[in-house]
């Protein structure tokens, strides 16, 4: 098969990682040999907005494809740096660790609001542009649910679902859900 990219780069925080997420991916995997999810909020504490570490995100990712899919899905890690510049020298660095430069590398990714931003940024690597996809959402709506209890299947793949019923049975879940009880809602 002609890929139109050797690599497309998704970069998200996928806390939880849902069903655009998957289709996103699916898409990429369609116009791509290879994806490289550029996972956001990497580093190691976690708080109510980003309770799953990266190699959890990983994980959650990675149960929702088949064997020969998860070959081509690559993962680098983004800690929060709190400067554009500076961010995205470290994106392109970490992809750069992964590419070679005779690698034709693209980005992917949908313009939802005012956040999305960041996407023009990398205005070397050429945009395969998304509309909105069926079912999109945020994902702050999911972890609210999830923090009272609730698992939105309707909106999470089946291996998102696994994970995140298996993670609700931990100490950690609890203390997340005992910091968001107490936190005001529009800090998530």
């Amino acid at each position: 098969m002609q890929y139109k990219f050797d690599y497309l780069v998704f970069i998200g925080r996928f806390q939880p990682f849902h069903l655009a997420h998957m289709q996103t991916i699916k898409i990429a995997l369609n116009n791509s040999q290879h994806i490289i999810l550029a996972l956001g909020s990497a580093q190691s504490e976690r708080n109510i907005k980003n309770p799953f570490s990266a190699l959890e995100r990983e994980q959650m990712v990675l149960s929702n494809f088949s064997e020969a899919d998860q070959k081509r899905i690559h993962f680098v890690h983004v800690i929060d740096v709190y400067n554009d510049v500076k961010w995205v020298k470290l994106v392109k660095s970490l992809v750069a660790e992964r590419v070679t430069s005779d690698d034709k590398v693209g980005l992917i990714g949908h313009f939802k609001d005012d956040s999305s931003y960041y996407l023009a940024l990398f205005p070397e690597w050429e945009m395969l542009k998304l509309e909105s996809l069926v079912g999109s959402m945020s994902a702050t709506p999911l972890r609210e649910a999830y923090y009272r209890g609730e698992i939105m299947e309707s909106a999470l793949p089946l291996g998102t679902t696994d994970f995140l019923r298996a993670f609700q049975q931990t100490v950690l879940y609890t203390q997340l859900k005992t910091k968001f009880e107490q936190q005001d809602f529009s800090n998530i």
